[in-house]
């Protein structure tokens, strides 16, 4: 019997998708070097996750970024102006070191190195994409990644993000997307790739 798809059209995500949305990327990144080092316990990982993912979007992304999601997948992207306040705040500092357990430290350094990094000029950033295995092929992601990109394009600014699987490197370099650089985190962590992308023109431009 023929897999039965799910539609992949992007939708605006709202407070009440966080549970769902935390869900689907835990899956998404179950395999994710930088998250198997954040969340090292195999039998906890996919729990942690979740709760880690829900939480940065319910106190962040979704208030101060453009969050998007498909019944299998979920971005979140912070546009020009809003990096400042994307950051996370002190209760949810609290809330994810909670999460993190011992290895909070390590995840605070993370952040720190890689915002040591970030770009200066006007940019979109493009914080967390991910889908769900399950859904692999089905264009899940790149529908996402589409809709965020066609919104850069509109107001004519780069975009930036982080790659933290380097087999991930190829998909974002088919949809324009250059290397800029190696980030290795601190404390023997794995590497971060950081990524480019030049604004194009929008159809339809006087």
């Amino acid at each position: 019997m023929a897999r039965m798809s799910i539609s992949n059209t992007p939708k605006t995500a709202t407070i009440d998708d966080a549970s769902a949305i935390g869900h689907t990327l835990a899956r998404a990144f179950d395999d994710d070097p930088m998250m198997r080092w954040f969340f090292p316990d195999d039998a906890t990982r996919e729990a942690g996750l979740g709760r880690y993912f829900a939480t940065i979007f319910t106190r962040q992304y979704v208030r101060h970024g453009v969050c998007e999601h498909t019944p299998a997948a979920a971005a979140y992207w912070v546009p020009p102006g809003a990096q400042d306040k994307a950051v996370p705040d002190a209760e949810t500092i609290k809330e994810l070191t909670a999460i993190l357990g011992d290895q909070a430290s390590l995840f605070q350094q993370a952040v720190e190195a890689a915002a040591g990094h970030g770009p200066q000029e006007p940019h979109w950033y493009l914080a967390v994409l991910g889908a769900d295995p399950a859904v692999q092929g089905q264009g899940h992601g790149a529908a996402l990644l589409r809709s965020g990109l066609a919104k850069a394009d509109a107001d004519g600014l780069p975009v930036y993000l982080e790659s933290s699987k380097p087999s991930n490197l190829p998909v974002y370099e088919h949809f324009g997307f250059t290397v800029l650089g190696e980030i290795q985190l601190p404390g023997g962590g794995p590497t971060l790739w950081a990524m480019r992308r030049a604004p194009r023109p929008t159809s339809g431009a006087a």
